[in-house]
């Protein structure tokens, strides 16, 4: 008997969310459960959308990478300011790997994406270039395989499990 892959969990659609003008935190927890956050400068998502790769200013994220690096467990949430749309994504696979070719630019396009977003609710443009500086810190990418993702706008289908 043929056992067939499941498809993944991210459509075209989620995909497209997460790429948006979306403010990314990234979370893990250490062994006694004790949680780590950091912002998030950007995503990739895989060709085959089985994969997300979250980057992180390494200087600001090093309790984060700790624990990425001792379990694994990632909760990364996608939200956009303007409707709070909001999906979570979780997996246990977190690996950190160096940035990859044109992981900056793709900095540069997503926080100008959010600075756009945020001006639409009347923030400054500086508001929006502070909030996600990095200044010369190294970056890192921490790639894993969603595992589960929920809904988490506010309302009444906030952390409804969402199938494939």
């Amino acid at each position: 008997m043929a056992h067939s892959i499941p498809p993944p969990l991210l459509d075209d659609a989620r995909c497209a969310f997460l790429l948006g003008p979306v403010s990314i935190n990234a979370a893990g927890r250490d062994a006694a459960q004790v949680p780590s956050v950091s912002r998030a400068l950007g995503c990739r998502v895989s060709a085959d959308r089985r994969e997300v790769t979250v980057l992180l200013a390494a200087a600001r994220a090093g309790e984060l990478i700790a624990d990425y690096q001792a379990n694994g467990a990632i909760a990364v949430v996608f939200s956009r300011p303007s409707t709070h749309e909001t999906l979570q994504l979780k997996g246990s696979d977190a690996r950190i790997e160096p940035p990859a070719p044109g992981d900056r630019e793709l900095i540069a396009a997503y926080r100008e994406a959010l600075a756009i977003e945020l001006a639409s609710l009347g923030y400054g443009r500086n508001f929006a270039m502070t909030l996600t500086a990095f200044g010369d810190d190294p970056l890192v990418a921490v790639r894993f395989t969603p595992t589960v993702v929920f809904l988490q706008t506010p309302g009444p289908g906030a952390g409804r499990r969402l199938e494939r």
